[in-house]
């Protein structure tokens, strides 16, 4: 998890000393470094990519606004986390999120029409270290699509507890300090949350751990659906599916349970086509 530093550092205190200086350059490259990490939390509070850059953009915005607020007392990237949690926070006042759809057999709601996908490239570079503060803000189980339909369905200031406390492993105390409550409304609204979660992440998703080995049976299952993705053979992929499988493809609306919908659905959308012949796949792990 990405501990909250104790102590300011080197950064902290060259960020106070521009700040003094009315130095709008220098604060704003060392705001510059923090970019990536920020626009990842924002598009975790807000699922959508575009919507958490225009967030990092009032981020850094509010950041030199109210630059008198940071006196390098305190961690400067904290701070940012603050200001933008807080920008996050007013943008689904201003815009709240309409209601996820349920499907038809009264399972979960599972469809949030708003999310997209975080594009791999962008996580390049956001933490060079796994030594860094930033390793594991990135880390692959919490952007990935069941998680963050999942978080997507947590009313904000929960969502915002959960993704500090659990994904970024800040303190109780420091989230109750950027979200200006108690640590006692914090660990309630935590509680609540991880119940939540809890009800929306599929069954098996629960039992993953970050960086978990894939056994032989998933890289056999991997091997299996990537032939049959460049075979185009559409019923090679529906008995891999459990009766049980949903799909959807966000931001685009609908969602398809069993096997038999999902695959007549691709069918109609060309998958079998000719222009899916030269489809390729990569398995990453």
């Amino acid at each position: 998890m990405t501990r909250l530093a104790s102590t300011p550092t080197r950064d902290d205190a060259v960020a106070a000393e521009a700040v003094r200086a009315g130095d709008q350059a220098a604060f704003s490259a060392l705001a510059e470094r923090h970019r990536r990490e920020l626009q990842v939390h924002c598009y975790r509070m807000l699922g959508s990519l575009e919507d958490a850059e225009d967030q990092v953009q009032e981020t850094f915005l509010r950041a030199w606004r109210n630059r008198a607020g940071f006196e390098g007392r305190a961690p400067f990237r904290a701070w940012l986390y603050r200001i933008a949690t807080n920008a996050c926070l007013d943008a689904l006042a201003r815009a709240p999120r309409p209601a996820a759809a349920p499907p038809a057999d009264g399972g979960p709601p599972v469809e949030v029409s708003w999310l997209e996908p975080y594009p791999d490239h962008l996580l390049e570079g956001v933490a060079p270290s796994e030594e860094g503060p930033e390793a594991l803000t990135v880390a692959k189980e919490t952007i990935e699509l069941a998680y963050l339909v999942a978080i997507q369905h947590l009313p904000p200031r929960p969502r915002a507890v959960l993704i500090m406390r659990d994904v970024l492993g800040w303190s109780a105390k420091d989230t109750a300090e950027l979200l200006d409550t108690t640590v006692a409304g914090v660990n309630s609204a935590l509680q609540r949350a991880r119940g939540a979660l809890k009800r929306h992440l599929p069954e098996r998703r629960l039992e993953w751990e970050a960086g978990a080995d894939p056994s032989e049976g998933e890289r056999e299952l991997v091997r299996r659906y990537v032939e049959a993705t460049e075979r185009r053979d559409a019923e090679a992929v529906a008995v891999m599916m459990r009766e049980d499988a949903r799909f959807a493809m966000p931001p685009q609306p609908g969602v398809w349970t069993g096997p038999r919908a999902i695959v007549d659905a691709w069918i109609e959308g060309g998958f079998v086509a000719p222009e899916f012949g030269d489809l390729r796949s990569v398995a990453s792990t």
